[in-house]
């Protein structure tokens, strides 16, 4: 099996630190790309009444404080001699990460789980659960150790 293309999405999570840990050393062996993904969803009012626009000052502080997150990110990945990639999108988390696994045509994706439970899973769902599903390719899923099982 040939590794190229590793998809990394993060929430900037412990669970994802630990992926991209992961996906390194994945990279390193196969002398694989890691492309850092970070999908935000923009906010959206919930419950009765006109909703309150949001100025986009608010939209602009928060792509720059991902992107700078990403940019760190992808500074430690590449002090380990590995070549990475950025992107960031204002798209749902799950479908954003399987709609990139397709258009980079990613062999694997590595990602983190924070493990929802009760009603909260149930509303929900689980990100990493969708893409398992979805996904056009392998995944690996990564606990950071501090989850209850």
């Amino acid at each position: 099996m040939q590794i190229r293309t590793i998809l990394v999405p993060t929430d900037f999570s412990e669970s994802a630190a630990c992926a991209l840990e992961h996906a390194i050393g994945w990279a390193k062996t196969f002398r694989s790309e890691i492309h850092l993904l970070h999908a935000y969803q923009v906010p959206i009012q919930i419950g009765v009444g006109e909703p309150v626009p949001l100025p986009q000052e608010f939209f602009d502080q928060m792509r720059e404080r991902a992107q700078r997150r990403l940019d760190e990110l992808r500074a430690k990945a590449q002090s380990h001699g590995v070549g990475v990639h950025v992107h960031l999108t204002p798209e749902a988390p799950s479908s954003a990460i399987v709609d990139a696994a397709g258009q980079l045509e990613a062999d694997l994706i590595v990602m983190g789980t924070r493990g929802l439970t009760g009603m909260k899973h149930v509303l929900l769902g689980s990100v990493a659960e969708r893409v398992v599903r979805l996904a056009p390719c392998a995944v690996m899923t990564v606990k950071d150790g501090k989850e209850s099982v």
